[in-house]
């Protein structure tokens, strides 16, 4: 943990540091050896919170882009049940930054509990089993109607080039017949170079991307998934339309942190411009 309190005040870990825990209460004991990341430990048990995770540099810095006040934040059930938040930012978002794996018990577990959730992942592990294709053109756009694009993967080189049906063709093509994105299964093939600088106009941060063994639960979670490779853009896990193929979302990290200060609900970042001042 970042924070104990210590003489009713919250402190970060110093050498020799006491306290007590903001969440149970009980004794807690500085880290603050030459090699680890200094932090506060429950004295003699396990920690009080189930859910909490060894942290790493990678949380650390996390947390660290937020107010202390939003770090570490314990979150009350009506039932009385408690855990402690990441983050929790004061307009009610909650966001969970975690490094390691999850079972699918343990994020529905979360996601119910705290409700209006975000996950941000520690994709560095994994980001070589991760292929960013081709740019899409927002789904609201006015090209993207008419467009169902060919899932690509590693080993279907052409779909990752940009490889389309388009819904019209296949209307006039069958007249009398209904077809939908999510029914359509063929047609006549374009390339995306066809279509490329509307595709560029229409861009919204959306791509194809394929993710070879992927850590399945992520792909289910019923709250908002953004991985982050350690760059200055994140990666959030969408459906792209009716069609029901999965596609990523790059938003940048400072879009992102302004966001969640700000927006009252997370289905709510990323989705309208506000002008980002100097830091």
């Amino acid at each position: 943990m970042q924070y104990s309190l210590v003489n009713g005040d919250r402190r970060e870990a110093f050498a020799g540091g006491r306290g007590l825990c903001p969440t149970c209460g009980a004794a807690m004991v500085a880290k603050c050896g030459p090699r680890i990341l200094h932090h506060w430990a429950h004295t003699g048990r396990r920690n009080c919170d189930p859910w909490w995770e060894n942290e790493t540099e990678w949380h650390r810095s996390w947390k660290n882009l937020f107010p202390e006040s939003c770090r570490e934040i314990s979150h009350v059930a009506p039932d009385g049940e408690v855990h402690r938040a990441d983050i929790k930012t004061p307009t009610g978002i909650v966001i969970e930054v975690q490094h390691s794996a999850m079972t699918d018990a343990e994020r529905r577990s979360r996601e119910d509990f705290y409700g209006n959730l975000v996950w941000v992942i520690d994709g560095r592990g994994f980001r070589d089993n991760f292929d960013i294709y081709h740019l899409l053109p927002s789904p609201d756009s006015e090209i993207a109607q008419d467009l169902v694009w060919s899932k690509a993967s590693r080993p279907m080189r052409g779909a990752a080039s940009g490889l389309f049906f388009r819904l019209s063709e296949n209307r006039t093509a069958f007249p009398g017949k209904i077809f939908t994105k999510a029914t359509m299964r063929g047609g006549f093939i374009h390339g995306i170079h066809e279509i490329e600088a509307e595709v560029e106009l229409a861009y919204r941060g959306h791509h194809q991307y394929d993710w070879v063994r992927p850590r399945r639960t992520w792909l289910d979670a019923a709250c908002p998934v953004y991985i982050d490779f350690g760059e200055d853009h994140l990666v959030r896990l969408e459906i792209y339309d009716e069609s029901g193929l999965r596609c990523i979302r790059l938003i940048s990290k400072r879009k992102f942190v302004h966001d969640v200060m700000v927006e009252t609900n997370v289905s709510a970042i990323a989705t309208r411009f506000y002008p980002l001042g100097r830091d």
